[in-house]
């Protein structure tokens, strides 16, 4: 009995602690946003911007990332490390982007105003 004990307390902690996020990597539903506004801006880039061949695409798609980082308060380094973080958690990863294939559905990207608030140029 008293290892089946240690047998159930040992499984309900490690499934516990699995799905705590890490300090310095973003919450799913922070991640899930930020994300979504990346893959809006590779959209907009790769479909209007590289049409303007005086423009160099990874600089325009860098700038529109230092916007959309702007826009959520974190850095580019906090957004890779969840990344990967995220790539690294398959069953977290496939949670935010079956969330953000429901999203699209419901809410289609418009390639032609990429979501990123403030001033473009």
């Amino acid at each position: 009995m008293r290892f089946f004990s240690i047998f159930i307390l040992t499984t309900l902690f490690f499934s516990c602690s699995k799905n705590k996020i890490p300090d310095g990597i973003l919450k799913p539903e922070k991640m899930q946003a930020v994300y979504w506004d990346i893959l809006q801006a590779d959209i907009f880039t790769d479909e209007y911007i590289v049409k303007d061949t005086s423009k160099n695409l990874k600089t325009e798609n860098i700038a529109l990332q230092a916007r959309i980082f702007k826009k959520h308060g974190i850095d580019r380094q906090q957004f890779y490390r969840s990344y990967e973080y995220y790539l690294d958690h398959t069953d977290l990863m496939k949670d935010m982007i079956d969330t953000m294939m429901v999203r699209q559905k419901t809410n289609p990207v418009n390639i032609h105003k990429p979501a990123i608030s403030g001033n473009q140029q």
